[in-house]
């Protein structure tokens, strides 16, 4: 019979590759949307934010982020957050069009207890570069 023999290093080892659990605010939901773009002008749209819980860890959140826009298609991508700040990557499904981005968003709730956030965005490659706003509130 063969004995495991944990040593004091081989025990830290294991406690410190231990994840410690989320603690930051959860933004998951749908968000209706107004934007502002630079060179597009105004449009409506959705946004749904899903936590990836086995990612998240103490204030870092881990997202799967999807924006979606009628006159302009589906924008899927991922986004990091620590405490009320989360940056997102963005791409829509229509490639040819080099309709992706990176955005900064801030949240916080309003008077009804809803989370809204105000979002940047900067795409460096749609129309020879693009900016914009958008202003979101939970459903």
């Amino acid at each position: 019979m063969k004995y495991l023999w944990l040593t004091p290093i081989t025990m830290l080892c294991a406690i410190t590759n231990a994840q410690a659990a989320f603690t930051g605010p959860d933004f998951s939901g749908v968000y209706d949307c107004t934007g502002q773009d630079k060179t597009e002008g105004a449009y409506k749209g959705k946004v749904t934010i899903h936590l990836v819980p086995e990612q998240s860890t103490g204030e870092y959140g881990a997202y799967q982020f999807l924006l979606e826009i009628p006159e302009y298609g589906a924008y899927p991508g991922h986004a990091a957050a620590q405490g009320k700040k989360m940056a997102i990557y963005f791409a829509n499904t229509k490639q040819k069009d080099k309709d992706f981005g990176t955005g900064i968003a801030s949240f916080s709730k309003n008077k009804a207890g809803k989370w809204t956030f105000v979002k940047f965005y900067y795409e460096p490659e749609y129309k020879k570069g693009n900016s914009g706003k958008e202003f979101c509130t939970q459903q």
